[in-house]
Formats: structure tokens, C-alpha cells, sequence
């Protein structure tokens, strides 16, 4: 059934109807959507477009799966962003690690994820042996939605966990483990347990939009250390006293990851202060036309008098 939709103005992807959504339709020939009902989490990305709004990718998760492929080396970068977005969402994140069948040391690679991710369960899978397709099953309940890149497996995942082939797979690029898009949008789908699963597009790029709660969730670590730095606005640089910087000289930190969190927070900032400078402008063009409105309004009743 298709409903009409009268977005917001000015228009803003944040507070438009998206996958996992729960609407109030108004009944009639032609359905029309009256509301949408209050959302418990968002997972949200800047837009590809650029521009400072946010997309919404989906609504409303209760857990979100992200899909990593052991048929190629385990990118520790990009499972941090898409932990980020899944803790900054509100949901809870549980990382699958697809074709085990095609990896050396499955088991090596969980090591190196689990150390990214403490507190997040972590399940070496593969579709073809059956591995593991049950113990996923088990863990997901309410809504759950699948991320990761294209040619992760996420949507033959689904097919395992639906039983049946409802959505399309295609086959990856030996050279570096990617695919096509075979999935070109959100699809949502009823669980055979209960609960439904949202299978989206691969995604290439993962911009962080206000994600500065995801963030300390994912490098919990290097805030506990930076809460031990001599100055409150340490850089983690070269500054006396850094616990950070002695943390990687004591062989306890990587300094990978440090220049992965600087990375991601200097991203996150400029994306914040994007968003802000829109709001402004926003604001200040409303108080515009309001003032330009009460004056017309002035005027016409001035010609009256």
C-alpha cells in the first residue's frame, strides 16, 4: 500500500519516513501519512551529498549487524566508523564476520576485531558450511538491520536467516573481495523467529554526522587514558605529561588507533559545525521573512488608516 507524504519545509532528510519507521496513516482511497511515531534510535550518516543534513539509514533497530568479509584483510579503520554509527544509534552492535570458508585463520582476524570492539560479540560465519548461521539466528531479536561494504555477504546472510532466496546476491571481484550493489535499497523483512531484518546497500562511504557519543564508545580506552593527561586540552601530541603518548610507548596503545580517533573526531567536529552554521542560517532567513511579513503587514494597514 502507498501513502502520501507531505515532507517538511524546509525540507530535511532527518524528518523524512524511513525504513523501520512506525507511521499513523489517515485511511482513504488514498492513504495518507499523518505522522511518524516517535523513533528509539536512528542509525544516521552525513549525507553522501555532502551537504550538512544527516540520512537517516534506518529507523527504530534494536541491533545492528555489521557484515565483514574474511575473504580480504579486516579494514580495522572502517569496522571502527561503522561501530560508531551503530553506538551513537542506540542500538547494539554485533559484528559477523562472513565466508570463513574462504579465510586462512578466521580466528586470527576475530582476535585482531575483538580488540577494536570490546563488549561487542563477534561470529566467524560462512553461509556455505552453516557456521555459526544458527547462533546469529539466536542473537537478534526486535529489528535488526545489516551493514557493511559491498560483497560482505550481507544479503546471503539474510537469505540464511530468512530460509529462503527473498533477496539478490552477486558475486565479488576476486582481485580485492568487492561487489556490485545487488541490493539497491532498504528492503525489510519479516524473521521466521519473530522480529524483522533490514538489509541495506553496500556502503562505501561512511561519514560520521554528530556521532561524538559513538565515538567514546568505540575508543573507550583512549578517553580513560586522556582523563589521566596533565592538561585538560591535550593533544596527544608532544604536551608533558600526556598518558596517551605514554601509553604507546609502553607498546599499550597502537598508534594507529590514536590517529584513527583523532581522524574520526576532527571529522565529526567539522561536521558539527556544518550542521550548526545551516541551523544559523536557517534561523536567521526565518527571522528574515518574518520581519519582511510584518512590515508588509504594516504597510497594508498604514493604506487603510
Amino acid at each position: 500500500m502507498r501513502a502520501t507524504f507531505t515532507a517538511p519545509h524546509p525540507p530535511d532528510p532527518l524528518l523524512t519516513p524511513c525504513t523501520g519507521d512506525w507511521a499513523a496513516l489517515r485511511p482513504g482511497a488514498e492513504p495518507h501519512l499523518a505522522a511518524l511515531l516517535p523513533r528509539h534510535s536512528t542509525i544516521v550518516r552525513s549525507s553522501a551529498s555532502k551537504s550538512s543534513h544527516g540520512q537517516v539509514l534506518a529507523a527504530n533497530v534494536d541491533t545492528v549487524v555489521i557484515a565483514l568479509s574474511l575473504a580480504v584483510p579486516l579494514d580495522a579503520a572502517k569496522l571502527e566508523r561503522l561501530l560508531a554509527l551503530a553506538w551513537e544509534s542506540g542500538a547494539q552492535p554485533v559484528i559477523v564476520l562472513t565466508k570463513a570458508d574462504l579465510a586462512a585463520d578466521p580466528e586470527a582476524v576475530h582476535t585482531e576485531a575483538a580488540a577494536l570492539a570490546p563488549g561487542v560479540d563477534i561470529l566467524v560465519t560462512s553461509v556455505a558450511t552453516g557456521h555459526n548461521i544458527d547462533v546469529l539466528a539466536a542473537l537478534l531479536s526486535g529489528t535488526t538491520v545489516l551493514l557493511g561494504p559491498s560483497g560482505a555477504g550481507k544479503s546471503t546472510i539474510a537469505n540464511a536467516l530468512l530460509g529462503e532466496e527473498l533477496l539478490s546476491t552477486g558475486a565479488v571481484r576476486a582481485q580485492d573481495g568487492k561487489g556490485r550493489h545487488t541490493t539497491v535499497r532498504r528492503e525489510l523483512v519479516p524473521l521466521p523467529g519473530g522480529g524483522v531484518l533490514i538489509d541495506t546497500p553496500g556502503l562505501r562511504g561512511i561519514s560520521l554526522h554528530y556521532a561524538a557519543d559513538g565515538l567514546e564508545q568505540v575508543f573507550a580506552e583512549i578517553e580513560d587514558l586522556a582523563a589521566e593527561c596533565r592538561f585538560g586540552d591535550c593533544a596527544h601530541d608532544t604536551e608533558p605529561g600526556c598518558a596517551v603518548q605514554a601509553a604507546i610507548e609502553a607498546g599499550e596503545l597502537p598508534e594507529r588507533r590514536l590517529h584513527s580517533y583523532q581522524k574520526l573526531q576532527r571529522e565529526n567536529a567539522w561536521a558539527a559545525s556544518r550542521t550548526d552554521a545551516r541551523l544559523r542560517n536557517e534561523r536567521a532567513n526565518q527571522k528574515k521573512a518574518i520581519t519582511s511579513h510584518l512590515r508588509t503587514t504594516y504597510r497594508f494597514r498604514d493604506q487603510q488608516s
